[in-house]
């Protein structure tokens, strides 16, 4: 899976694309055909005479078709609510609530009428997009559009408006499935079966700025991408114009199928600049089906903290490469304890379908119902190991943390630490060594250990006392590694750092 560099989106905005203008104009689309497939024009190499010219197709028929099945979602809801979703702004963007609901929904930045205002005893009017799937009025929408709804209005191609009912959403998909009333006759399109290629071309169709009925056009940019919204990132970035407004809208190829629901942009400006993401078809199928059957949807759960498999960590487990999911804890009574997976495996396969990364693992168990028996591959102290685990269903939130230490300590100066066991230090626990001091400048610090971290293990050895951890590395070092394992419980979870091992 690619994603974007972390440094390019610290300094520009990933924009949500429901607006808040309440221009309340239509978009819309219709039923299933098969179109035949747009090429650019070809050029000869003969001079021909102006009204004998080859023309470029265009999308023109394929718009004729789908339009009406495309629809401008309208929501109402109390001022004290908030419309969430992706990301809507990088941390450099001004913080203010008004700012941040002007950037989410779409009006003018200083552009702020009491109608928009957020209050307590004020309605506020969002605008986003949909697609109509089924002729008796079942459509599909983001859930940042209509996730705290108090009233849902959805208006045609034809300019008609109907009222619509929520049926369920999904925050970690950014998906919704609405129910429109007033017909059982509804044009409407389908979801793609097969997933498109880079370079493809796509239509998209939507309400930017409230203006409804509008038609881009351009191309399948890059797959699989990751944008920070959540474990389940798998974008398909399109480089056709899309705005605030087009939220929940729909890409299509060039066959009239959706490809994809256009959720979030990426923008240095707040306006489009052609790098936009869209839901892929086949996550959208997955979620609406739940959503429809039982109004929510359920996710498998392994019940592990896991964290990508470095060069340096995986050079320490005896790797040849940098693949799979570490886990460096599993949780308490989860199917991945009692199935016997322990902190320090690499999860390198799932139904013997390799696992390239953290991420991938995520996406795998996420893809699972609750209940499935799943085989699992694990890399354990240079040997592959498998074990069947029945998933769980997916916790609503989960936390792990650990209190911070205060105490004497006694130094491991080749790391740049000063150390105290866990049971003397009030707050830490009983097991481990606790980080009491470090170097700002030695190795420890510049892998990430900081104060108050507590080590639980060293090379795959528990450790109980400053002691443990200097003679694990000084074993490792004996033992030729460039790098020792830790395995280190923070405030915020627990996870496995690979630190260079200082050479005299």
């Amino acid at each position: 899976m690619s994603s974007l560099p972390g440094r390019l989106l610290s300094t520009r905005r990933l924009i949500l694309l429901a607006t808040a203008a309440n221009l309340g104009i239509a978009a819309a689309a219709v039923g299933y055909v098969n179109f035949p497939q747009t090429v650019p024009l070809a050029f000869t190499q003969h001079a021909v005479a102006a009204e004998n010219a080859p023309r470029p197709t265009g999308f023109a028929y394929l718009v004729e078709k789908v339009k009406p099945a495309v629809i401008s979602v309208q929501v109402k809801m109390d001022g004290g609510a908030t419309m969430m979703g992706l990301q809507d702004e990088m941390p450099s963007a001004p913080n203010s609530g008004i700012d941040q609901f002007l950037r989410r929904f779409g009006m003018p930045f200083g552009e702020k009428t009491p109608e928009h205002q957020p209050g307590p005893h004020r309605s506020i009017t969002g605008q986003g997009s949909g697609f109509v799937i089924s002729a008796d009025g079942y459509a599909v929408t983001n859930n940042h559009v209509v996730e705290h709804a108090k009233e849902v209005h959805v208006t045609t191609d034809d300019g008609k408006t109907y009222t619509a009912k929520v049926i369920g959403t999904d925050a970690r998909s950014d998906v919704a499935l609405i129910k429109v009333d007033g017909r059982s006759d509804f044009p409407y399109v389908k979801l793609s079966e097969n997933s498109p290629r880079v370079g493809d071309w796509v239509v998209a169709v939507g309400n930017p700025f409230g203006l409804g009925g509008t038609v881009t056009a351009g191309i399948v940019s890059a797959r699989g991408r990751d944008i920070g919204a959540g474990p389940y990132d798998d974008f398909i970035q399109i480089d056709a114009p899309i705005n605030k407004g087009n939220s929940g809208g729909p890409t299509f190829d060039v066959d009239g199928n959706v490809i994809g629901v256009n959720t979030a942009i990426f923008s240095p400006s707040g306006g489009s600049v052609g790098v936009a993401f869209a839901i892929p078809a086949e996550t959208v199928k997955s979620v609406v089906a739940q959503l429809k059957d039982k109004g929510a949807v359920t996710r498998g759960w392994l019940g592990v903290q896991i964290q990508p498999v470095t060069a340096e960590i995986a050079e320490s487990l005896g790797m040849k490469a940098g693949e799979g999911a570490l886990v460096s804890e599993p949780q308490p009574e989860s199917p991945a304890a009692k199935a016997g997976i322990l902190a320090g495996d690499v999860i390198t396969a799932m139904n013997d379908k390799p696992i390239k990364d953290a991420h991938d693992l995520a996406k795998q168990v996420g893809a699972m119902p609750p209940g499935t028996a799943v085989k699992v591959t694990v890399w354990r102290k240079g040997e592959e190991k498998s074990m069947s685990v029945a998933l769980g269903e997916l916790p609503k939130e989960r936390t792990a943390r650990a209190a911070a230490p205060d105490g004497a300590s006694q130094d491991v100066p080749k790391l740049g630490l000063m150390l105290a066991p866990a049971g003397e230090v009030a707050g830490s626990g009983a097991e481990g060594v606790v980080v009491t001091q470090i170097d700002p400048e030695g190795l420890a610090s510049e892998h990430g250990m900081k104060t108050g971290d507590v080590i639980l293990d060293v090379g795959g050895k528990k450790v109980a006392t400053p002691a443990d951890v200097r003679n694990a590395v000084a074993d490792a070092h004996k033992n030729g590694k460039r790098t020792v394992l830790m395995r280190l419980k923070s405030e915020a979870a627990t996870k496995f750092v690979a630190i260079p091992i200082a050479r005299a």
